[in-house]
């Protein structure tokens, strides 16, 4: 099959062919029709995460089609339209797994990472920590709910009952939960690079009642703020407009170092937290809320050999919404 390859950090992905795999007893393999392109992805390839395991395939937002079922799935038809997202696997023991937290898991692995991904046309996956997926989305659209829906799920969570919510960064991931915060009949107040003003209006029309820089303050003081942008200088800034009692929560796998700030702008029971991978459950509840709450994608589709073309388009902010890579 062919796929994109990592073979070191710090270098672009190579199109190669590898051998097509074999599904395992708990495995499905999946012929690929789509698979996100996950700004995770970029902190892959540069080094910010420091164990992939190499050469690896990227891509943890896929969609494809079971042609192949282990001997032990149960779950999944053949020919059944399913999706993987970035939790791969975890041990099912310990104390984070036995309690409900499973996405802290110390032994867990992670699609596009310790395992082999979605940027090929075909991906291994275990049945267990897949979707089905709602139908009311197409292959492509379907793609950027996997990690961008599922943490922004979770982000959107931790928020509580915020009903003015801050979001830094109107990628993929704020471009689906803005609709679902909307839905909710919350406030939302978009923030993105100073003097991007095509970003801004994007928001607008994902639901947002104020959007500018990230370099100003927003109309009202805020209940909440959920950090998409992997800035640590944001996170001061949106601590100094929240609430009393507000949370501001940091959604990203990686993030620069947040610089010193003053205790005053904490102090007032002020939370800083931070959003780690995702649970089964996160996936269930979402798929279940998204056509409830009319949430659509933009998607912007490129074949598998452009990979490379994706993710500096995402790099350089040339991405509203999500890119997605169409391999089917």
């Amino acid at each position: 099959m062919q796929a994109m390859l990592l073979d070191a950090q710090g270098q672009p992905l190579r199109l190669a062919e590898v051998p097509r795999p074999r599904a395992g007893a708990n495995q499905i393999l999946l012929a690929v029709q789509a698979c996100g392109v996950c700004r995770t992805d970029l902190h892959v390839m540069d080094g910010d995460l420091h164990e992939p395991r190499l050469p690896l395939i990227l891509g943890h937002e896929i969609v494809g089609r079971v042609v192949e079922k282990g001997e032990q799935v149960e779950r999944f038809a053949l020919g059944q339209r399913v999706g993987v997202p970035w939790l791969g696997r975890t041990c099912g023991h310990c104390r984070y797994c036995t309690s409900g937290t499973e996405n802290l898991c110390d032994a867990a692995e992670f699609t596009g990472y310790t395992l082999d991904g979605g940027y090929a046309e075909f991906a291994l996956a275990d049945q267990r920590y897949c979707f089905a997926l709602p139908q009311e989305y197409s292959d492509a659209e379907a793609a950027p709910l996997l990690c961008a829906g599922l943490i922004g799920y979770r982000a959107l969570v931790a928020a509580g009952d915020a009903r003015r919510l801050g979001i830094y960064g109107f990628g993929a991931a704020a471009h689906i939960i803005a609709q679902v915060a909307r839905w909710q009949g919350r406030e939302i107040f978009a923030f993105t690079k100073p003097g991007d003003a095509d970003g801004q209006e994007f928001a607008r029309r994902q639901g947002a009642t104020w959007a500018g820089g990230a370099d100003v303050a927003p109309p009202q003081e805020m209940d909440a703020a959920i950090l998409f942008a992997p800035a640590g200088e944001l996170v001061p800034q949106a601590l100094r407009h929240t609430a009393k009692g507000g949370t501001v929560i940091c959604a990203g796998i990686h993030m620069s170092n947040i610089p010193e700030f003053p205790y005053e702008i904490l102090w007032g029971e002020r939370c800083v937290r931070s959003i780690a991978n995702l649970t089964r459950r996160d996936g269930e509840e979402f798929f279940a809320i998204a056509p409830r709450a009319g949430v659509r994608t933009e998607v912007a589709c490129f074949p598998l050999a452009a990979a490379n073309e994706a993710l500096q388009q995402l790099r350089a902010g040339q991405v509203r919404g999500a890119a997605v890579l169409v391999t089917g």
